[in-house]
């Protein structure tokens, strides 16, 4: 893997330095040595470590993470329309979830898939990971799952999409739609924790197992933790299935459940407008 340049460790600097503004960092103390200890003599030079035998073959040393591909981010355009203060908090972690390279996945995005709807919104929809329309566009939720994510809320919760804010546990697409990996859960779990620090919803409704899971921090199944209430740092959460597996198997059973569990997420939200004014 070539060395990176200036401009690439300046970039990645960068990002990081955002995200942790995000987070709440406004500044960093540095601790200056005494006199006595800055002119102290530099300590002798460490003796050489003694040579250790190579890894055994059945152990898989980790995999050097490539350089990300960069692109604007269709987010960041879309927080200036909607403005106000968790438009502007949620800015910098978008332009750092834009040039991050914390994974695997930067290597083989086309741009990052931060979120999308009202920033002010009392209703999260948390789904896996963006498929191939998401990555080509730059939003969650806008190929044949997405359109069926549409009706549900739309015709289903009698609620408009803009109006409900939407994203993914993972802001990067896994190469042929494949299942999110651990590592790259626990890389995205920051982006997704400030997300829902910053816009504070009511509810939380999670589409699929991995967001059910992280969420209620249960290994149950899905179709077991679909229809019941749980709690993520005092807000609803309401688990379902995801859109794409409802296309799989769309049967009179499935969609009632799907039904039940949007009706709950209703309930819960309560009879206050779903965008705070």
């Amino acid at each position: 893997m070539a060395r990176p340049t200036r401009s690439d460790l300046a970039r990645q600097i960068r990002g990081h330095l955002e995200l942790l503004q995000a987070g709440g960092l406004s500044h960093v103390r540095l601790k200056k040595k005494s006199g006595a200890a800055a002119r102290k003599a530099p300590a002798p030079p460490a003796p050489p470590l003694p040579a250790t035998k190579a890894p055994s073959p059945a152990v898989k040393a980790p995999a050097l993470v490539a350089r990300g591909v960069m692109a604007p981010s269709v987010a960041l355009e879309e927080l200036k329309r909607f403005g106000g203060e968790r438009a502007g908090l949620l800015a910098p972690l978008a332009e750092a979830v834009r040039v991050c390279e914390a994974c695997r996945l930067c290597a083989t995005r086309k741009q990052t898939v931060f979120g999308t709807g009202n920033p002010d919104s009392r209703l999260m929809i948390i789904g896996e990971a963006p498929g191939a329309d998401e990555d080509q566009q730059g939003r969650p939720f806008v190929g044949r799952a997405g359109a069926l994510l549409t009706d549900i809320i739309e015709k289903g919760m009698k609620l408009r999409r803009e109006d409900v804010y939407i994203c993914n546990v993972l802001k990067c697409r896994p190469p042929d739609n494949r299942n999110p990996e651990p590592d790259e859960i626990a890389q995205c779990r920051p982006y997704l924790e400030r997300q829902i620090e910053i816009i504070n919803p009511s509810v939380l409704l999670a589409v699929g197992r991995f967001p059910a899971q992280w969420l209620c921090n249960s290994q149950e199944p899905i179709g077991q933790l679909r229809g019941r209430r749980f709690e993520y740092k005092g807000r609803h959460v309401v688990c379902t299935y995801h859109p794409a597996y409802l296309l799989r198997n769309y049967t009179l059973d499935t969609r009632k459940k799907v039904h039940a569990d949007v009706m709950l997420a209703l309930e819960l939200l309560g009879s206050e407008p779903v965008v705070r004014r």
